[in-house]
């Protein structure tokens, strides 16, 4: 069932600390992934890299991957210590085989061992590690249900697909999408005179400063109470988050708190596509600490698909690509304080509060 030398049974880390579930086989790896990865995979490569009970890292590719993607997932894998991975493919044999066999001779070389190399299709699932036909016959073993039923019954989601990932960051539509505008147009005039009276008294944009800290706790401490800020503030938040100083200190508070993603989700959601960088950023920072890289990575395309050039998403961006762990991450700095050579407080507090590490 397993490659020779294969690790004891481990455990997978669910959405809260004790949601954890023993995976003792290849069946129920298979069965769990989409909650690791919080939607069901197809036509995919998935790799989860792990040191111990703890996945350090877990990546998704498109098939067919491009040809460099071995070697740099392999690197990547190695250099985040993680001693061990599992490979699944999610697709047709004629897409996934090729995939599997080429990241397993590419992790060969970093000293990185393949625990378990998978194929999943159309509700079943094969070995690449094992040809006993007992335990894993030619027709492929029928994917379980009762781990990912326990897996519901504790709390965690795969939405049904990536895409179904995507509509969750896309753009609000209908009568709300004309009532932002006109709530955008009101936020603008109102920026408009907060800037010219800070430039009037040579202030050096102390009031936007104040502002923007204002509008970010206002509507925390809304979100947190289970509401939501009016679309009036939610307009005046994406303003005020176009400017640095406001999103390295809306950043700086970001957690991983359910709450923190409801809110940024619903203001990238709303505000104009102008201003859909900030907030998506916020969004995937808030993600990525709770262990959503899926959500993270969505929401930080849809930043960048924005403004291609945006310098938090593109840091993010190279975060998410080196697949680093929350946990694994004691500072993160934005541009800004990056460039003044300040250190963002309560970092290592932040690092440590990441409670949803996905374990295999």
């Amino acid at each position: 069932m397993a490659l020779p030398g294969a690790v004891p049974p481990a455990k997978l880390g669910g959405m809260t600390p004790d949601c954890s579930i023993i995976v003792r086989s290849p069946a129920e790896a298979v069965a769990f992934t989409p909650y690791v990865l919080g939607f069901h995979p197809t036509d995919s490569l998935v790799v989860l890299g792990l040191a111990g009970k703890l996945v350090v890292v877990g990546v998704r590719y498109d098939l067919p991957p491009p040809a460099a993607v071995f070697d740099e997932v392999a690197q990547m894998i190695a250099q985040q210590g993680a001693p061990e991975v599992v490979v699944l493919g999610y697709g047709p044999p004629r897409l996934v085989t090729s995939a599997v066999l080429g990241l397993v001779a590419a992790l060969a070389p970093v000293g990185v061992r393949v625990r378990e190399a998978l194929r999943v299709t159309d509700g079943r699932w094969w070995s690449y590690s094992c040809s006993d036909q007992t335990c894993c016959p030619a027709e492929g073993t029928p994917c379980r249900a009762d781990l990912a039923a326990e897996a519901v019954y504790r709390g965690m989601v795969a939405l049904p697909d990536r895409k179904a990932l995507v509509a969750q960051v896309a753009p609000a539509t209908g009568p709300i999408r004309r009532e932002m505008a006109a709530a955008t147009e009101r936020a603008r005039a109102r920026f408009a005179d907060l800037t010219g009276e800070d430039l009037e008294a040579g202030r050096g944009g102390q009031l936007i400063r104040k502002a923007g800290r204002q509008a970010v706790r206002e509507a925390e401490r809304a979100t947190r109470a289970g509401g939501m800020p009016s679309h009036g503030g939610i307009a005046w938040l994406g303003v005020l988050l176009v400017r640095p100083v406001v999103l390295d200190y809306a950043l700086d508070r970001c957690g991983p708190d359910d709450w923190r993603e409801r809110l940024w989700g619903e203001v990238m959601r709303l505000v104009e596509p102008e201003f859909v960088p900030g907030p998506a950023c916020l969004l995937a920072f808030a993600a990525w600490q709770s262990g959503n890289g899926a959500l993270a990575r969505v929401a930080i395309d849809r930043a960048l698909k924005q403004e291609p050039a945006h310098r938090m998403a593109g840091m993010l961006d190279r975060l998410l690509g080196l697949g680093i762990a929350p946990h694994a991450l004691v500072e993160l700095r934005s541009p800004v304080r990056a460039s003044q050579g300040r250190r963002r407080p309560g970092s290592d507090r932040q690092a440590r509060r990441s409670t949803r590490r996905r374990s295999v």
